[in-house]
């Protein structure tokens, strides 16, 4: 059993790691990318995001199955629902990222097209799920 200290510092830490997470995935999907292809040369925004990607899918899995860890004891569906962050984050970053860019470099333009839009829904799909996660905080 927990002491109440340890309870309550489980939580902080909870929450702040799922806002850490919601935070990071929304600047990122929103602002980041944006950003690149408004200051740099299209090659090289393309470049620089294609680098930066690996990155943040492992700072989404290992931000969301760390939250999940934490949120445990307190919330069994929170964790549920950050766990599947985790988890549905690995083929995103493990095939889906890598068929969006060999798309681009194919100049299949279509299936480009249609995997960035899945890569997209994922995404948004992560940031709700971790909006939840953080709405079960007030309770």
């Amino acid at each position: 059993m927990l002491t109440p200290f340890l309870a309550q510092a489980l939580d902080v830490a909870a929450l702040l790691v799922s806002a850490l997470l919601f935070g990071g995935m929304t600047l990122f999907s929103f602002a980041f990318a944006a950003f690149l292809f408004t200051a740099l040369p299209v090659a090289d925004a393309r470049t620089l995001i294609r680098r930066a990607f690996p990155h943040f899918y492992l700072f989404v899995i290992g931000t969301a199955a760390l939250g999940a860890a934490l949120v445990w004891a307190r919330d069994p569906w929170s964790c549920a629902l950050l766990a599947l962050v985790a988890i549905s984050t690995v083929p995103t970053r493990q095939w889906l990222m890598h068929a969006i860019n060999a798309a681009t470099d194919a100049g299949q333009r279509r299936r480009f097209v249609q995997l960035h839009g899945l890569s997209v829904v994922i995404t948004l799909l992560h940031i709700a799920l971790t909006g939840v996660v953080l709405a079960r905080f007030i309770r």
